[in-house]
């Protein structure tokens, strides 16, 4: 199998320097994204010990079919207007949810650069909360 996978490396190295490159960019990315990612129970255990933030960032309407229980709902879109409504939060762990968990960092991004210090995003978003069978409220 080893062989295998050297032998085709050695015949397509074109193929594997691109690979190659594009995880690195795609690493880079992630990391400069501004928020570390967590899981659904990770996001669980910051909520009940450290009394974490969840801030919504999807659209009224979809955090109306369902969110978790104290979200805060400011839509991506408003948040570099909406930071005044979230300064009272400034020192306190504030995760990121969005519908997916793809939109999250550039918020977090934004936040980090408003001067907040613990961001984090919720790894796989709402879908991924909803997978591992934890509750949403609907309003």
């Amino acid at each position: 199998m080893m062989n295998q996978f050297i032998e085709f490396c050695t015949n397509h190295w074109e193929m594997v320097a691109v690979f190659v490159a594009i995880l690195i960019t795609l690493l880079f990315m992630e990391r400069n994204n501004g928020a570390a990612s967590l899981t659904s129970s990770a996001a669980t255990t910051l909520i009940n010990n450290e009394n974490a933030v969840l801030l919504d960032i999807r659209p009224e309407k979809e955090f109306k079919t369902g969110h978790i229980t104290d979200s805060i709902n400011v839509p991506a879109t408003k948040i570099k207007d909406s930071l005044n409504r979230l300064e009272k939060h400034k020192d306190a762990p504030i995760i990121v949810v969005c519908k997916t968990g793809m939109t999250a960092g550039a918020s977090a991004k934004d936040l980090k650069k408003a001067g907040f210090s613990k961001i984090y995003k919720l790894q796989g978003g709402i879908a991924e909360w909803q997978a591992s069978n934890l509750p949403l409220v609907k309003k």
